[in-house]
């Protein structure tokens, strides 16, 4: 009659641990695969870190220096959960108030981009939209409340010892494992450019890029490094209007959607050209090339596309000879 109650008890105790085990493991591991898959290539975590341009941040490296902080988040925390560093203390309730925090960035993203394309949050391994992240994140919420009650865990020695090693490497690997580029400035590259092929077809661009100073971006409307490229444009055209950038686009209209919707620069002045051969004539062997073209002479190539794009170093070439 006194063991009944006892076994009872055990059984409970048991299932809960099990239980606890297997939603902590799985949280852990959320969290670690959701860093590593967003710093793990440059590509990846280019990816990531421009969605802080398109939110307003004006820096590429200040937009490169808090993605990688919120990396290292993702990081720490996963190693705290697996390691039972101070967890219903501390660990639980950081899960909880950072996925907070990631819900209203994705919030904010919704508002400022729609929800279309992938939110970056599993990198280029997992493709997800801003709301599914969201429901992503709240699942997440619920597991680390459930696992308040039923996993609290217990404290144990040079726990503090721990958490300085942990978070040292937490913070630290994104800017070991992706180092930051820190050049802006474009490559001297004195030589015309054939820009009358633009119009030889209909449509012709509506403007004259063979008068005056513009920044062509050349690019495939199926290239990676194209579509990042053409995302960085977007953000310079709406928060710089005054730079006269335009997109040349190669490519057939069945992909125009999904390049738009990757990239969100329709709202940049373009024109969709397939005529791949005359495209190559003028663009070069390899897309994306960026010209800064003035009145049909390409004085600058932004040869590393991504990063040699600063808005300020722009509205200074427009305003050189003014």
């Amino acid at each position: 009659m006194d063991t009944h109650p006892q076994t009872i008890k055990g059984s409970s105790f048991y299932f809960k641990r099990v239980s606890g085990v297997i939603l902590l493991l799985a949280l852990s591991a959320t969290f670690l695969f959701s860093g590593w898959s967003k710093i793990y290539s440059e590509d990846a975590f280019d990816n990531f870190q421009w969605t802080f341009l398109d939110l307003g941040i004006k820096s590429i490296m200040v937009s490169g220096i808090i993605a990688r902080v919120m990396i290292g988040f993702e990081f720490m925390l996963g190693l705290f959960l697996l390691a039972h560093i101070f967890l219903k203390q501390f660990t639980y309730k950081a899960v909880i108030a950072v996925l907070a925090v990631f819900i209203i960035y994705l919030l904010v993203v919704i508002m400022k981009q729609g929800n279309a394309g992938n939110c970056g949050c599993f990198g280029d391994k997992l493709a997800m939209t801003p709301l599914q992240a969201i429901w992503k994140n709240i699942a997440m919420i619920v597991v680390a409340v459930l696992l308040m009650y039923i996993y609290p865990g217990k404290s144990y020695k040079y726990q503090e010892y721990a958490v300085m090693f942990l978070c040292l490497t937490s913070f630290s690997a994104p800017f070991l494992i992706n180092n930051m580029y820190l050049g802006t400035s474009p490559v001297k590259y004195t030589q015309p450019i054939d820009l009358n092929l633009l119009y030889k077809y209909t449509p012709v661009p509506d403007r004259d890029l063979r008068k005056g100073k513009h920044i062509i971006a050349f690019m495939s409307l199926t290239c990676p490094h194209c579509k990042k490229a053409a995302y960085l444009l977007h953000i310079i055209h709406r928060e710089h209007p005054e730079i006269p950038v335009y997109m040349v686009l190669d490519g057939a209209d069945a992909h125009k959607k999904a390049f738009f919707d990757e990239t969100h620069a329709a709202d940049v002045p373009h024109i969709i050209y397939p005529h791949t051969d005359d495209f190559a004539l003028m663009a070069g062997p390899a897309v994306p090339s960026i010209y800064w073209v003035n009145d049909g002479v390409i004085e600058y190539k932004s040869k590393y596309a991504y990063y040699q794009l600063d808005p300020a170093y722009m509205v200074n070439w427009m305003n050189v000879g003014k």
